[in-house]
């Protein structure tokens, strides 16, 4: 089940949380949706969700307008926010089925859907006690558990992981993955290695407008532009030596040392080239030793800063 965001703006007065982006999420897709605090992430779900009317645009969920049937849309989505929407005075179970009832789930499938989100969120243990006597990383199953009790196609998560613990965090990542595999998934954080772990597709927002949109290997590709090998060689009767001929391959644009590293250099080649073939060859012909031959990969995390610190 597809979403289609068609240039939606926020406005606050003058100011513009959301300024006219545009996005399309397809059918069993995990979109990683990032940017800093303020970047206009949790504004945009909330208009995709219908907590929020947008100031201009549209948001079409499978085929449904936004703004002509907000009930229809609601009712494909669910939604787990940033702030956990839970009552800490009720049972677990209770809670749940509370939830099954506001969503519409027909009375005689409530208990059926409640032991499968028991499952499916790792709740068994916990189902008995009072949400208030969870641990953070069991209100976030419990948030997640109401987010899909009506078997929602669509999941849109805001911040799943704030506040978890390392080992709480590699199983909701595993959780969201999971869910990926058969429902949309658009999953809000600014935490990078969260994106990496469980999303197909990266698109980060800043000011309120979309800065980059791809995987991200495209997103490394797209930042780096030409290619960049850390050379380790053996042999040379010094640096120079090596460095020169590093130097004098036609496909090179730059070599530089490494700092501490008398014979280890990063190579940048030219755009569109690549050096690997002819560093090798030049080492075989001088009789020296090819040690370390890697492709250096620009960090999401360099990315990220360089688009959203503009």
């Amino acid at each position: 089940m597809s979403i289609v965001v068609e240039g939606i703006t926020k406005k606050y007065g003058n100011q513009r949380a959301v300024d006219h982006i545009s996005f399309e999420v397809k059918t069993g897709e995990i979109l990683g949706f990032l940017g800093p605090n303020g970047a206009g992430k949790t504004t945009t779900m909330k208009i995709i969700t219908c907590f929020m009317a947008p100031s201009d645009g549209d948001v079409k969920v499978d085929g449904i307008s936004i703004l002509d049937d907000p009930d229809a849309v609601k009712k494909k989505i669910g939604y787990l926010p940033e702030n956990n929407p839970l009552y800490n005075d009720m049972q677990v179970l209770d809670y749940l089925e509370f939830v099954a009832e506001l969503q519409g789930v027909p009375k005689d499938l409530i208990p059926k859907r409640i032991a499968e989100m028991v499952k499916v969120c790792g709740l068994n243990d916990e189902k008995h006690k009072q949400i208030g006597e969870l641990s953070k990383g069991y209100k976030q199953r419990v948030g997640l558990a109401q987010a899909m009790i009506h078997d929602p196609e669509i999941l849109i998560l805001d911040e799943p992981t704030t506040g978890l613990d390392p080992n709480q965090i590699v199983e909701i990542r595993k959780l969201i993955r999971d869910l990926g595999r058969e429902k949309t998934v658009i999953l809000s954080t600014h935490i990078l290695p969260e994106v990496e772990a469980t999303s197909d597709r990266i698109l980060i927002i800043n000011k309120g407008k979309i800065v980059a949109d791809g995987t991200a290997e495209s997103l490394r590709k797209q930042a780096s532009g030409t290619e960049v090998l850390r050379v380790g060689i053996e042999g040379a009767s010094d640096k120079n030596e090596a460095f020169n001929a590093l130097k004098s391959i036609d496909s090179v644009a730059m070599v530089d040392f490494v700092a501490g590293e008398d014979f280890t250099f990063l190579v940048n080649s030219k755009e569109n080239q690549s050096s690997r073939k002819e560093i090798f060859n030049m080492c075989v012909r001088n009789n020296w030793t090819l040690n370390e031959l890697t492709p250096v990969e620009t960090k999401l995390e360099d990315i990220f800063r360089e688009l959203t610190t503009n």
